[in-house]
């Protein structure tokens, strides 16, 4: 197979969806070509994702996952593009029902149904958030910006997302922003990602960035879902839950659920 057949899976969770690519014995994409990432990303000119991830053996771990962004640029940790290569490995018969694996915040462990369509991942501690009036701010694995709104359908998700990630507190790195509603079965979400520079139909590390944000604006009612079994997160694309931990205002132990799907493969 030459160069120029590069074999391809392309998979979602909730409607995020992601380029994959078994990266172990080939190089077949070269990390510093921003211009080819970006292209396969390309919904009218390549395969077409919010993002393009590597799968990679590691040294002392299962696998590596390498993600980067629709803009072709190398990311922080995509939530949903962890759980889709969680799904991605379980397909090409590299893990069964459990694996560790390494990203780019570190060391990730994840849990998958025999049926390969729902993953659960751990996701890193947090315990840095800054309040504001308005919001909060906090990383996840990548950083996000949480607002509630009385409803989703009421925002103009990319004007409104795009206006304060590119304000001058946030223009020069960037930041996700998050519009939350909330309800009494649980919350609702859209967000704006960067790197995308557009609304995605879900974000995991938003969807976990929101459900602790539920829990410092209203704390008896978050853990009343918890209890349940975890946070319910609506996001255009589909639902998702977060469970989590919290002592001494850290958050810990925090596992993002939901569906992760093989949608097709094929060569580009």
């Amino acid at each position: 197979m030459s160069k120029q057949q590069i074999p391809f899976h392309k998979y979602h969770g909730a409607g995020n969806d992601f380029v994959m690519i078994d990266q172990r014995t080939t190089e077949w994409i070269d990390p510093n070509d921003i211009d080819f990432i970006s292209r396969l990303c390309d919904r009218r000119f390549g395969i077409g994702g919010d993002g393009l991830i590597l799968l990679k053996n590691h040294t002392s771990h299962d696998l590596e996952m390498i993600y980067f962004n629709a803009d072709g640029k190398e990311g922080s940790m995509c939530g949903n593009g962890g759980r889709c290569f969680v799904a991605f490995a379980h397909y090409l018969g590299l893990i069964k029902e459990t694996c560790q694996f390494m990203a780019v915040d570190g060391l990730h462990e994840a849990a998958i149904n025999p049926a390969g369509n729902w993953v659960e991942l751990k996701m890193i501690d947090v315990a840095n958030i800054d309040y504001h009036p308005d919001h909060y701010v906090m990383d996840t694995g990548s950083p996000h910006y949480v607002t509630f709104v009385p409803a989703i359908d009421q925002v103009q998700v990319f004007e409104e997302g795009r206006a304060i990630r590119y304000s001058d507190t946030y223009k020069k790195v960037g930041i996700n922003v998050n519009f939350v509603a909330n309800h009494p079965k649980g919350l609702d979400i859209a967000t704006y990602e960067r790197g995308v520079e557009a609304e995605t139909l879900a974000c995991g590390t938003g969807v976990t960035a929101a459900a602790i944000a539920f829990y410092l604006d209203k704390p008896m009612k978050a853990i009343s879902f918890i209890e349940e079994g975890g946070i319910p997160v609506k996001a255009k694309g589909g639902d998702l839950s977060v469970r989590f931990e919290v002592t001494d205002n850290t958050f810990s132990n925090i596992w993002l659920c939901g569906p992760a799907q093989r949608v097709y493969g094929g060569e580009v």
